[in-house]
């Protein structure tokens, strides 16, 4: 593959340059990149973001024209990350839209569907999350106990879900449901989009170790959704569920460039960090260790990349996103915990008590749940074995 730009794709980099410093919110430039930590200000500041970048042009730029993107070619969507990791973007209140049930929808939702949802998808008028893990069908969905029964034109809704990314922010749900029993439980599974806001839905914060609260649970007591919800067909919502883990982890993938620019950190914090008065970036195991870093985290861009190109030729993300899931997630976390091992006995040390910048500690706690979200580490290497290497499937499942 050709890694050199054309100058199309550079005057593609400098219209975005541009766009971001006359755009990006007041200060951000200077290093004022702070987040509201109420939640209502946090939401508002966000979606106030989105709707600037699908007013730009800029929220889904991999998506086809005629959904409000740009149709980007995979170079175009490289440097469009590429900018957003140099300025340290806000991020997309709406990931779970944008990256998982946007393409879903596009690729087999209904046109009713798409024009109730796709639009307000970008300018982040609606935040969706996704109802999938329940407390006892984390990896395994085929065990979901919530359910869907029909009652003349409604579905109603019971149940519980965990783990619910966003959900306190979400106005509507991506959520999977049981509607009949089968003998093979893949079957009798179905994909709804459900209103957040009516009667009947209750959300519970869930409080992350890092003191973070970006995960819920999400109770449904009798909550009410219609045919028209229904993504895909009745009893079918395992295939609908497949097509948007494939678009998740290939949006998961795209962090191996946040990992870049979290790396050029570590490079400087080794800088930082002294013993004995030299700074550790000249201790030669600490180096040894750097450049392993590096070498995986670069040979996870390039297979990143020739996953992207196999994605384009085909039109639809495949089996391959696994594989750029578990490299970022598994690469972030083990980075983060060596640059806790380099601070030490400061290493230990939280908010209040810190002495130096505590985002190191922060990055490290909430690193674990990236190998969580969007399948666990062990999923995903059951899925290249079986998907990819073609290797038999596990006899214990």
């Amino acid at each position: 593959m050709d890694f050199s730009f054309t100058k199309k794709e550079e005057k593609f980099r400098s219209v975005l340059r541009e766009w971001l410093e006359q755009n990006l919110p007041e200060g951000w430039l200077e290093g004022k990149t702070a987040l509201p930590e109420d939640n209502r200000e946090y939401s508002q500041f966000l979606r106030n973001w989105q709707k600037k970048l699908y007013e730009g042009g800029w929220a889904a730029i991999a998506w086809p024209k005629q959904y409000g993107g740009r149709d980007a070619t995979l170079m175009e969507e490289i440097i469009y990350q590429q900018e957003m990791v140099r300025v340290k973007a806000p991020p997309l209140i709406n990931y779970v839209g944008i990256h998982m049930v946007g393409p879903t929808l596009i690729q087999i939702g209904t046109e009713e569907q798409k024009h109730k949802y796709i639009e307000k998808m970008l300018t982040g008028e609606e935040v969706w999350c996704q109802g999938y893990s329940e407390p006892n069908a984390g990896s395994d969905l085929t065990a979901i106990k919530t359910t869907a029964v029909k009652d003349g034109e409604r579905w109603i809704i019971n149940g519980q879900k965990v783990w619910t990314s966003f959900g306190h922010l979400a106005d509507k749900c991506f959520l999977l449901a049981r509607t009949s029993n089968h003998e093979k439980r893949q079957k009798g599974i179905t994909v709804f989009l459900v209103d957040m806001h009516q009667p009947g839905v209750e959300t519970r914060p869930i409080i992350q170790m890092d003191g973070e609260h970006d995960f819920n649970e999400v109770y449904f007591n009798d909550a009410v959704a219609y045919d028209a919800d229904i993504v895909g067909e009745i009893d079918e919502g395992w295939k609908v569920m497949i097509t948007l883990l494939m678009h998740e982890r290939t949006g998961i993938g795209a962090q191996l460039f946040t990992l870049e620019q979290q790396f050029g950190d570590f490079v400087e914090l080794a800088k930082e960090l002294q013993e004995n008065g030299s700074p550790l970036i000249k201790d030669p195991l600490v180096r040894q260790k750097m450049v392993d870093l590096y070498t995986r985290n670069r040979g996870a861009q390039l297979n990143y990349y020739r996953n992207l190109t196999t994605t384009l030729k085909r039109g639809y993300p495949g089996a391959e996103g696994s594989m750029d899931k578990l490299l970022v997630s598994e690469l972030t976390k083990e980075m983060f915990s060596y640059a806790l091992t380099l601070h030490g006995h400061q290493g230990v040390l939280w908010k209040e008590d810190a002495i130096m910048d505590s985002s190191w500690q922060k990055n490290y706690l909430y690193s674990f749940g990236m190998t969580i979200g969007g399948g666990t580490s062990e999923i995903q290497r059951n899925t290249i074995a079986e998907r990819i290497l073609g290797l038999p499937k596990d006899m214990g499942r």
